[in-house]
This record gives structure tokens, sequence and C-alpha cells, in this order.
């Protein structure tokens, strides 16, 4: 698994709580989170109870404020061991419609800018075939971030997204 510590207050003050296993529900480790530090794996943390809400993928390292891992607010409510992050095997099937249908692209590289490497701009439909993957709303890995791991995703609403709009996507990786 990994090792993941969350903090209330900034820069890894005040109460904490140390995870190392999948949690779906954190509101009574604490009440806020404004600081973390990833000491082992990767992690997929969640805004709400259950896997839900906004995601955010946590390499190793340390996060002294919501904004250094693209945090809207404070709330962290459920998280994640992100596993198929070892190895040097990635590759995902990309489809510019729903159920797998119109162009498609397989790629096993990271991606900053979904509009620059495919004709068309929009992913309605995904096949992950090895690794785990973050999908982001806009280029340069910003924006909402969606994680995706082995498996069909028949349409964006699959990964949890509200649009068909992917602007970049990275390979999770530990290192």
């Amino acid at each position: 698994m990994g090792k993941i510590v969350f903090f209330e207050d900034k820069n890894f003050q005040g109460r904490s709580y140390e995870c190392s296993s999948d949690c779906p529900d954190l509101h009574s480790y604490f009440s806020r989170c404004n600081s973390i530090r990833v000491e082992s794996g990767c992690w997929v943390l969640y805004e709400r109870p259950n896997y839900a809400g906004y995601q955010y993928i946590l390499t190793p390292g340390e996060y002294p404020d919501h904004q250094q891992w693209m945090g809207f607010n404070d709330s962290i409510k459920s998280c994640r061991s992100i596993k198929n992050v070892y190895g040097n095997s990635w590759k995902i099937r990309l489809y510019e419609k729903q159920d797998f249908g119109g162009q498609m692209a397989e790629w096993s590289e990271d991606c900053p800018s979904v509009r620059e490497a495919f004709k068309f701009c929009e992913l309605h439909s995904c096949v992950v075939l090895d690794g785990a993957w973050a999908f982001y709303e806009q280029p340069n890995y910003h924006g909402r971030q969606y994680f995706l791991e082995r498996g069909e995703y028949r349409s964006y609403t699959d990964w949890g997204a509200i649009s068909p709009s992917v602007g970049s996507f990275r390979r999770i990786t530990e290192f």
C-alpha cells in the first residue's frame, strides 16, 4: 500500500491523521485538511465521502497547503491508494465518441495537450490497458483531475467528468 499523513492546518500543523489503506470516510479523523505529506505510494483523494466529488492525485512529497495539490478547498473526506504505478508499462486507448466509437488513438506517454496531439479535442471514451492515468480538464496538467485505472470507460461520466473536455493526461508513477 503506502502511507499518507493529513494535517488540519497549513505547513503540517494541527491535528494529524496517518493512513495506510483505503478509507471511504475520513470525517471522524479530521474536520478540514490544509496540508499533506505523502510518505509512500500514490493516492487519489476525494472531496466527499465514499470516493465522490473532486479528485486529487498525489505522488510522494510534501504539500504544505491545499493549493499545492490543486485543491479547490480544504475538504478531503475519502482516499484510495493507487495500484499499478510500478513497472514500465502504460497504455491507453482514447476514443473520440462514446462506446469506443469514432477515431481511436493508442498512447503510452504523458500528453500535455490533447488538442495538439490528436485531431479530436474531446474524449468520450477510453480503455486503460496498462498502468494508472490522470486526466486533466485543461492543458499542461491543470484543472479538475480524474483518476483512471485499468478497465473500460464507455463514457466520460464513467471517470467522473461532467463534460468530455480533456486538456491533458499523464501516467501516474511513484517516481
